[in-house]
């Protein structure tokens, strides 16, 4: 288990922002349990999905830049709770599988020319002797906007996709399983969304480049 409890350049929480909200979220409980649900709705709720903010730096992964960005996609925020799980001593891992979304909007789908996303996230956490899988990617804002409960966690059952709306059309579907990982597979995630999407590789590495350049301009 060490390997799921250990700070790492992505699961950063030794990072004094990552702790500090990691405090604020669970203030004196010591249920492991309840820590994690209050771990899993903070990063749901707190930081606003936006599937357009994927970028390929190493840093865009981590939960600390994550966190201090207050919106991501599900990849980063799965990394972020985990981080926050490690921290209270909660075993937790990046679980990664390619969806099909039903209800995304037509803009995104132009975006992608795709129904189906690639390397999907959700946290794996490790409670009461079990791992139990979480997804805390959708926010509830953008839940009331879709039409969609947003998605719960108990700590004791797995929560990981809306698979119908509030009418009961379906809106996302399991495809394929590329497993848990201890730290971010970056190399694996990038090059399976540059398959998946090659008309946006070069916007992906462009957006790289202004964000080095304007780092080397500071």
């Amino acid at each position: 288990m060490e390997n799921y409890l250990s700070t790492t350049p992505y699961f950063d929480f030794d990072s004094e922002f990552v702790r500090q909200y990691g405090e604020k979220l669970v203030g004196s409980e010591t249920d492991p349990v309840e820590v994690a649900i209050r771990l899993y709705l903070g990063v749901r709720d707190d930081i606003r999905y936006n599937a357009y903010t994927f970028e390929v730096t190493p840093e865009s992964f981590s939960s600390s830049y994550c966190l201090e960005q207050g919106e991501s996609y599900c990849v980063p925020k799965a990394v972020l709770l985990g981080a926050l799980c490690r921290l209270y001593a909660i075993p937790a891992r990046l679980g990664l599988a390619d969806v099909r979304n039903h209800l995304a909007s037509p803009q995104f789908l132009e975006h992608l020319k795709s129904d189906i996303f690639v390397m999907h996230g959700y946290t794996d956490i490790y409670l009461e002797g079990k791992w139990v899988k979480a997804t805390p990617a959708f926010d509830s804002g953008l839940c009331r906007l879709m039409k969609l409960k947003p998605l719960e966690f108990n700590g004791r059952e797995d929560s990981i996709f809306h698979e119908f709306d509030n009418a009961g059309d379906r809106h996302m579907e399991y495809l394929a399983d590329h497993g848990h990982f201890a730290d971010v597979p970056r190399q694996k995630i990038l090059d399976s969304v540059a398959a998946a999407y090659p008309h946006l590789t070069e916007e992906f590495v462009s957006k790289s480049e202004r964000s080095l350049f304007e780092d080397m301009q500071d």
